[in-house]
């Protein structure tokens, strides 16, 4: 290694591509430092991207990026990508207000060819681009990076299948594998003829091996076809890739830099010739040249700051419980009592809290991978024959399983709780993670019972609610800790639909959903200040509404203000407004929620007030009303 640091002259691949090629190793080992000591002081994806250093180290430098397009999947693997494409000195405030994005996003960079905050897209995105540059003439490549992970998604094998049908010449596929485990004698040397099988002259090789077995006799013919099956099986993984129409190149060492590079030139060539498409399987380890990320790869997935050298990240500040905690201990609870209940999660155990319900129920908890469609059928599936499943899923992760909440639950009226963690604001992660829409799209479907509580300990009650409800619930709950609310004792059910009336009055009234009932009550108390009685109503279910109260607030105040974490159209506040109408009650209505706009990352609480969903804005949005 040189005593000069290469990377802070690289701003674009075009740089890194300049370098003579014994020099992308000391390249690599900068990414990694850089990567580790940037995200200790600012948090962030670590693991992930430490995993995937060399791999995008060799794509960039290897095909002509951005003409060459590159696909990541999920972005949790991106930082390398973003260092390396001109982001490097951006990075102390990556996932801040005015800083770039943790996910990638087109409009940040022109080496961003496909916005991903979800997984299992890369694929089907690349084959798209790969298929649009045939249709003007171009002959550039479009490369999709996926993690083993992101392939568990069905709809990643949808575009396999698609671009091995379309024989799609210039695409390549390369599955970062960090799970599978080979032996180190096995995986040399499959990295090895893995290498030499990519190259031009084997490739060569193997069509003057066919044409000579064609002019065999029909059983030696046979007997060679056999054999050749056999030795695939024996020294490949990849017949599944090759049956779906892919060349199959793996696995090779995906951290030994000189293999990646050399393969990946191999590749190019195979694409250049019209061999297409390819697959190459890299194996590698998350969290890679960093101890404490290898160890505890979990762990050091999606960090807060901590110290690079010991690994120890930064104490805690003492606080109230977190939502997820409250709902995986609740729902143990419930598990002890009734051993139809069991819990379903799509890769997020330790994100909703559910790792700890599998430490004590662990026959009765189901991790299905990055498959939120499977997830909810298979729960489904489980309900038609008498069990309670408990599908614990991200609000912005639901969305990918609509139609199984629609047609799979909803249609047949089946007893599955949704537990729709992350619902609201998410802050760092941005635009790709907000929790908005599951209100609207949910109260939508037959049958579907949609609660929000106000607070943790309400999140217990309403647990039990949902689970013995007798047909399909959602429970939607926001990310972070709580309100720091004493946590009764005793579960009890909230009686289906009802709503509770927190403060009475008789000038205006607020009528709260889920996070914002607490700073509703703040604002009302301070709203006395100015001689008003406000009333405040927890609404606690946007879906069946508490008719009865509401109607009852609307003709004795005559003024509503509707406050909820959602997004304006179709939430809440847009149900009570058909509640109105339908009721022929005309009364001046605000619905304050998330405006009709991208939200993108930044602190939560400063976006919170942005929005008005503070004390000081709610109150000032009674004042306004009545002014009006």
């Amino acid at each position: 290694m040189t005593a000069e640091k290469l990377l802070p002259g690289i701003h674009c691949p075009e740089d890194l591509r300049r370098l003579p090629r014994e020099a992308l190793p000391q390249v690599a080992v900068e990414l990694r430092e850089e990567i580790v000591e940037r995200v200790s002081r600012t948090g962030g994806h670590l693991a992930s991207s430490l995993g995937a250093v060399e791999l995008i180290t060799g794509i960039h430098a290897v095909f002509d990026t951005p003409e060459d397009r590159l696909v990541l999947d999920v972005g949790h693997q991106g930082y390398p990508h973003k260092m390396l494409t001109g982001r490097r000195e951006d990075f102390g405030r990556i996932g801040k207000p005015d800083g770039i994005a943790k996910f990638l996003r087109r409009a940040e960079s022109p080496y961003d060819h496909f916005g991903a905050g979800h997984a299992g897209t890369s694929i089907s995105a690349a084959l798209g681009m790969a298929r649009a540059m045939q249709h003007m003439g171009s002959d550039r490549a479009a490369i999709a990076l996926i993690g083993d992970g992101g392939m568990t998604a069905g709809m990643a094998f949808e575009a396999l299948n698609h671009a091995g049908d379309l024989k799609q010449k210039n695409l390549v596929v390369v599955l970062n594998d960090n799970e599978m485990s080979i032996s180190p004698n096995v995986g040399a040397l499959s990295s090895y003829l893995s290498r030499k099988l990519s190259n031009p002259m084997a490739r060569r090789l193997k069509g003057w091996a066919k044409e000579f077995l064609d002019t065999l006799p029909g059983d030696m013919v046979q007997w060679a076809q056999k054999a050749e099956e056999s030795l695939k099986v024996f020294f490949s993984p990849g017949l599944l890739f090759e049956a779906l129409g892919f060349r199959y190149v793996g696995p090779i060492q995906g951290h030994r830099l000189e293999v990646v590079l050399e393969t990946f030139e191999n590749v190019r060539q195979m694409i250049r010739n019209g061999d297409g498409p390819v697959l190459v399987h890299a194996l590698t380890a998350k969290g890679h040249g960093y101890e404490a990320a290898e160890q505890d790869p979990v762990k050091y997935h999606g960090v807060g700051v901590f110290d690079p050298v010991s690994g120890e990240f930064a104490p805690r500040r003492p606080g109230p419980p977190k939502y997820q905690d409250v709902f995986a201990e609740t729902l143990i609870r419930l598990a002890r009592d009734d051993e139809r209940i069991v819990a379903i999660t799509a890769a997020m155990a330790d994100g909703t809290g559910l790792s700890r319900f599998a430490e004590v129920f662990p026959e009765r908890f189901y991790d299905v991978g990055i498959a939120e469609q499977h997830a909810v059928t298979f729960a489904a599936g489980l309900a038609c024959e008498g069990m309670k499943p408990v599908p614990a899923i991200y609000s912005t992760f639901l969305q990918r399983a609509f139609d199984q909440v629609a047609h799979d639950v909803c249609l047949q009226n089946l007893d599955v709780t949704f537990a729709i963690d992350r619902a609201g604001i998410v802050g760092a992660d941005g635009s790709t993670h907000q929790g908005f829409y599951d209100v609207a799209y949910l109260r939508a479907l037959p049958n579907m019972v949609v609660m929000a509580p106000k607070d943790e300990n309400e999140l217990q009650h309403m647990l039990r609610t949902a689970v013995e409800h007798r047909g399909p619930a959602a429970l939607r709950f926001p990310r972070g800790g709580g309100f720091g609310v004493p946590l009764d004792p005793e579960i009890k059910a909230v009686p289906l639909g009802e709503a509770e009336l927190l403060r009475d009055g008789d000038d205006a009234a607020i009528l709260a959903l889920g996070t914002l009932v607490h700073p509703a009550v703040e604002a009302a108390v301070e709203l006395g200040g100015d001689g008003l009685r406000v009333a405040v109503l927890n609404a606690r279910f946007a879906k069946p509404l508490d008719a009865e109260r509401i109607l009852d607030l609307a003709r004795r105040c005559g003024v509503l203000l509707t406050v909820e974490e959602h997004s304006v159209q179709g939430g809440f506040g847009a149900a009570v407004l058909e509640l109105l109408a339908a009721s022929g009650v005309s009364v001046p209505v605000r619905c304050l929620a998330i405006p009709d706009a991208v939200v993108e990352h930044g602190d939560p609480g400063t976006q919170k007030a942005a929005f008005g969903f503070d004390p000081e804005g709610i109150a000032t949005a009674v004042r306004q009303l009545l002014a009006r």
